[in-house]
């Protein structure tokens, strides 16, 4: 990325009698994304003791992330975060990923049948997802296949928003909600242990 624009928050110690003995600060850029052309604000600590730029570790500021799903399986977060990452590039791409970590979420509840819509299917009839919730995956596979075929048209940013809520729709019924009622039944146990003490 481009860097636009720094500030650094430096600090010196200073030794009565031998001046300078280190410095030390955090800095902040600004840069702007080649492909999007959006900004992004970075931080970082530094201090003269620094051998190399590998020693870096950058905290990024603005934008912040969005808010993943809960209870999510590293390998769907993954997917997911990956998705997340093109929307702002490529619609068309973004509407592939999701399709594609829809697929994962068939794979990750087991559905064994062929295409992503007969897998659908399978975790409906094994009550994995309910079926108004099927129609919901369907959707998201469409846009999928407009993203994938260059025949069916093209996906505008319009439509990130409705993707996005459909894949979270999902997302939150087969994973989060579960998670959550892991949580909670967990904490009442821990609160009905400490009663009884």
């Amino acid at each position: 990325m481009e860097i636009i624009g720094n500030v650094n928050d430096d600090h010196t110690e200073v030794d009565p009698e031998y001046g300078p003995i280190t410095e030390w600060g955090t800095h902040f850029s600004v840069l702007k994304c080649p492909a999007c052309e959006k900004i992004n604000i970075v931080s970082y600590h530094w201090h003269d003791g620094m051998e190399t730029d590998d020693e870096i570790s950058y905290d990024f500021l603005y934008p912040q992330n969005p808010k993943y799903p809960i209870g999510l399986p590293e390998d769907i977060l993954t997917a997911f975060k990956a998705a997340e990452k093109v929307k702002s590039i490529d619609v068309n791409a973004y509407a592939i990923l999701m399709r594609r970590l829809l697929e994962l979420v068939c794979l990750d509840r087991k559905a064994t049948s062929g295409t992503l819509a007969s897998m659908l299917k399978e975790l409906s009839d094994k009550n994995e997802i309910p079926e108004k919730l099927v129609k919901v995956a369907v959707g998201l596979k469409d846009f999928g296949n407009i993203g994938a075929h260059a025949g069916s048209g093209n996906l505008t940013e319009k439509e990130i928003p409705i993707v996005n809520a459909l894949c979270s729709a999902i997302l939150e019924y087969v994973y989060s909600a579960p998670y959550l009622a892991t949580v909670a039944e967990n904490k009442l146990k821990s609160i009905k242990i400490k009663s009884k003490k």
